[in-house]
């Protein structure tokens, strides 16, 4: 590996800082009706922390970039897992809808589907969601994460959950 820069912080010294902030957000996410996968939140923390050490080229700007990213990589971590765990016993995953513990559970793969539209539509929204759904932050965690205040977060969070509520009933069509 290259030298960082005198400037830049170093990727592993990064990845410790947030190492038991992704285990503990790993552990939230497997408790809600998970349970089918039976993996360890450390098995998919070391599997993101594995992904982000393959990202050679990215320049790691700050410990807010290398959460934000290593939180996508821990969505795609479980949804990996789910598929895995999907095709080996051919069955529907789902997960206890989050937004408010609200609903029947829902397809993750289908939650991840109307992720990526809002994520074109919005990153900032989509990344709302997948910091609170996907990781299990609070509001103020994301407030914090993120740099936006609590009362910002909140409101984003539920224009998010309302798209999505809309984009997977359109699904269902």
């Amino acid at each position: 590996m290259a030298d960082a820069e005198p400037d830049k912080p170093d990727r592993d010294e990064l990845l410790a800082s947030i190492y038991d902030e992704l285990r503990r957000a790993s552990a939230r996410m497997l408790r809600r009706e998970v349970s089918y996968l039976t993996l360890q939140p450390t098995e998919i923390v070391n599997e993101a922390v594995m992904r982000a050490m393959n990202l050679d080229r990215m320049a790691w700007n700050d410990r807010q970039h290398m959460f934000a990213t290593c939180s996508r990589l821990l969505r795609q971590a479980m949804l990996d897992a789910i598929r895995k765990r999907r095709a080996a016993k051919r069955q529907m995953p789902t997960l206890g809808l989050m937004i408010e513990d609200a609903g029947p559970p829902i397809d993750v793969e289908r939650l991840d589907a109307a992720l990526h539209r809002l994520e074109e539509l919005s990153p900032e929204l989509a990344k709302i969601v997948e910091l609170r759904f996907f990781v299990g932050l609070t509001v103020e965690e994301i407030a914090a994460v993120t740099g936006q205040s609590d009362r910002t977060v909140k409101r984003r969070w539920q224009t998010a959950r309302l798209w999505l509520a809309d984009a997977m009933a359109e699904d269902d069509d």
